[in-house]
């Protein structure tokens, strides 16, 4: 059966948690878990699943401020990801002091990503692809199965992520976009760090920064 992707919004920054669940088994992993977690981690109790892994798509405080909460639900913590290029950002906040956050205790990353890695969910597979622009260590999750990838922080409807923060490149935001998701097949979903989902086709067409 294909991978299961659920979608949950929260904290002040409208922050998209994704859950991917391999419904035979039941294993899952969560996907930039943000402020308010206690809300993702009641749904998955609710529905029975086990969280194995926290994957981080960058390090922003808005996107791993929840880890602690998820890590802790298992004696010895579960690992947590990310890609080492991000490891100097994680380590100094996450961008939180630049908007007065205080952000919560983070637990350390236990392993690292690489472009072109394969990740297992229970008897599925995901690829992460290296995509930096936004932040130097951003990755994305794609499922080829599900037809979808999870994006993070590097593209959204009719956007694309910001570039002004410290490590932002512009130029290798548009080449991230350009080589990494625009060569995926025209129906991949596209699911972001924040707001609405939209499509490769979709944003091929439609979004005013990549005309």
């Amino acid at each position: 059966m294909a991978l299961e992707i659920h979608t949950y919004a929260l904290g002040p920054l409208a922050n998209n948690t994704y859950v991917i669940v391999e419904p035979t088994s039941g294993q899952a992993v969560v996907v930039d878990p943000t402020f308010d977690s206690r809300h993702v981690i009641e749904a998955v109790q609710k529905a029975g699943w086990k969280i194995t892994q926290v994957w981080l798509t960058h390090a922003h405080f808005d996107h791993t401020a929840g880890a602690a909460e998820f890590t802790s639900l298992a004696n010895p913590p579960l690992p947590i990801g990310l890609h080492p290029l991000d490891l100097d950002l994680f380590h100094s906040g996450g961008g939180a002091s630049q908007f007065g956050v205080v952000v919560p205790y983070l637990p350390e990353p236990t392993f690292f990503f690489e472009h072109g890695q394969l990740l297992s969910i229970g008897a599925e597979q995901v690829e992460v692809r290296h995509t930096p622009g936004h932040s130097p260590g951003h990755v994305v999750f794609y499922l080829p199965q599900a037809s979808a990838v999870l994006v993070g922080d590097l593209i959204f409807k009719n956007g694309v992520g910001r570039t002004d923060l410290k490590g932002g490149n512009s130029t290798q935001l548009l080449r991230s976009i350009y080589n990494q998701i625009f060569s995926l097949p025209q129906e991949t979903r596209l699911l972001p760090g924040h707001g609405a989902e939209s499509t490769v086709a979709a944003e091929k067409e439609y979004n005013p920064y990549l005309q």
